[in-house]
């Protein structure tokens, strides 16, 4: 699906394969664990910093337009898309992500980090928010050796479609 715009095309992606992180697949390290202690971890406080943070046009494959930016941001104003934001001891943000939820489904949009291991910290907290409030499924669209390092893996189009209806149908608590 692509929607014209007088900038530019924005596309619509549905990969077949698709990455995700099965709840009880995060491998978090020795390292992680003594990174997450040297932070503290917030949702929501400042959504449009993390998506800027992960818009950054100096990271490698940047691809977060200030229309994409514009989009998320009215999405965080209306509930549907959030932020874990990492912090360090002074305060300030030293990484995160975001995405969209919708009742049991975490849809990853994206992660940076600042400092050490901040974006896997972000990604344990979240993985330990989801299985808190009965979420079933993070999806982060794309298995990379990065995501595959922390437990991601590839399904195939049709087990992803019966895995999100499950998530779909899984209300919030």
């Amino acid at each position: 699906m692509e929607i014209q715009s007088p900038r530019r095309v924005l596309a619509w992606w549905s990969p077949n394969p698709r990455g995700i992180l099965p709840l009880d697949a995060l491998r978090v390290t020795r390292s992680m664990q003594q990174s997450a202690r040297r932070y503290s971890v917030r949702v929501d406080t400042c959504f449009v910093d993390v998506i800027r943070g992960c818009g950054d046009p100096s990271r490698q494959g940047a691809w977060i337009t200030a229309e994409i930016v514009e989009a998320f941001t009215e999405l965080h104003t209306l509930g549907w898309a959030h932020s874990v934001e990492v912090f360090d001891r002074e305060g300030q943000l030293a990484g995160g992500l975001y995405g969209v939820r919708i009742n049991g489904l975490f849809a990853g949009e994206s992660m940076f980090h600042l400092q050490r291991d901040a974006s896997k910290v972000a990604l344990m907290f979240l993985v330990q928010l989801m299985r808190e409030s009965g979420m079933t499924l993070l999806d982060v669209q794309w298995r990379t050796d990065h995501l595959e390092s922390l437990g991601a893996i590839d399904i195939d189009r049709d087990r992803y479609l019966a895995l999100l209806t499950d998530a779909l149908e899984t209300g919030p608590t």
